[in-house]
């Protein structure tokens, strides 16, 4: 029932106000899930990597889509369209079941978001971003944990909902620290319990929606 699409870095997987017409599965590289403001600030709502889906907050309500979805390195991805998702639900119902857990996972992690964006300073919303992304894609090297992906800093800056000046302010800041070390655009954790004594608890927004 499903068929594949390959994506070149920064080619788009669909774009605000696009019919849904489907589930999307990534299988490998990572999606940029975001939305724009009238301002034309984009503010990234959550970052995909390989076993997550997308596209299935509008598979019942047969709306359009109201975010973008953006290939942020070379990705595969498997697309199966709605007629024939929602058939298999019916015949399958205890993925109704998992898809619904996700999706109230999800709501109660946008709401920690929002109140994470008014009540926390900059310096709290990058580190707690940067903890996250560790714990979803990191990976332990001998310098420390690494990350595991090579973010701009304009894309890092969006998940955490400040200015690019002020995420590169803040992540110098941490490196004067000790904190972390920059070599080129890799971003690697030296002293995680200073950046977890900087970051509140909140449930992660980051690799919520697997199957």
């Amino acid at each position: 029932m499903m068929r594949p699409i390959a994506l070149a870095q920064g080619e788009l997987v669909f774009y605000e106000g696009l019919p849904a017409y489907g589930l999307y599965v990534v299988c490998e590289g990572k999606i940029k899930l975001a939305k724009r403001s009238k301002g034309g600030r984009s503010q990234m709502l959550k970052l995909l990597g390989p076993g997550e889906v997308l596209g299935e907050k509008t598979l019942f309500d047969q709306e359009s889509y109201t975010c973008y979805a953006k290939a942020l390195e070379p990705s595969r991805l498997m697309f199966i369209s709605r007629e024939d998702f929602l058939a298999f639900v019916r015949k399958y119902p205890d993925v109704a079941i998992r898809l619904i857990e996700k999706l109230s996972r999800e709501l109660k992690a946008f709401g920690d978001k929002l109140v994470e964006i008014t009540a926390y300073s900059a310096k709290e919303r990058l580190a707690r971003v940067l903890l996250e992304l560790a714990q979803a894609f990191g990976r332990e090297t001998p310098e420390g944990l690494d990350i595991g992906v090579e973010l701009p800093r304009a894309e890092l800056a969006e998940m955490a909902g400040v200015t690019t000046e002020t995420a590169v302010r803040i992540l110098s800041e941490f490196k004067e620290r000790g904190f972390l070390a920059l070599p080129g655009r890799r971003i690697v954790i030296l002293r995680r319990e200073e950046l977890q004594a900087l970051a509140h608890p909140f449930r992660t927004f980051l690799r919520e929606n697997l199957l």
